[in-house]
């Protein structure tokens, strides 16, 4: 199971998040890694994000903001901070959980691919 602290119906609150002040367009996942994340939708409020990590892939160091995700298959993930330490975890098809503000990289270190949608927030008035 992914690190992430529970809070009924699935939710959940990410343990590891590391603290980001603002992305840099260099760390926008989209930028970074185009071939994995897919703009599905996008307002002043929200950006959606479609995620697919094929086995043995690995993106590049990018960062989140305060996000929801959605799982949509099993997997399991290697994911390595800013600081090179890395932490591995398993998610199941339908876990979803909220993720704090963090910068990381991701490696698919399972058989099947990862495929998940993140809900992204924006700070209130841009």
């Amino acid at each position: 199971m992914r690190k992430w602290v529970y809070l009924g119906m699935g939710i959940a609150i990410g343990a590891s998040a590391t603290a980001m002040s603002g992305r840099a367009r260099t760390q926008d996942p989209v930028r970074v890694s185009p071939g994995y994340y897919t703009v599905r939708f996008e307002n002043d409020r929200v950006r959606v994000l479609e995620y697919r990590l094929p086995p043995g892939r690995k993106e590049a160091l990018h960062a989140h903001p305060a996000r929801v995700v959605y799982e949509l298959t099993d997997s399991t993930i290697r994911m390595a901070g800013p600081d090179g330490r890395t932490t591995e975890s398993t998610g199941k098809a339908g876990d979803l959980f909220w993720g704090e503000p963090m910068t990381h990289a991701l490696e698919n270190v399972g058989s099947t691919e990862v495929h998940a949608i993140a809900v992204e927030l924006k700070p209130c008035g841009s």
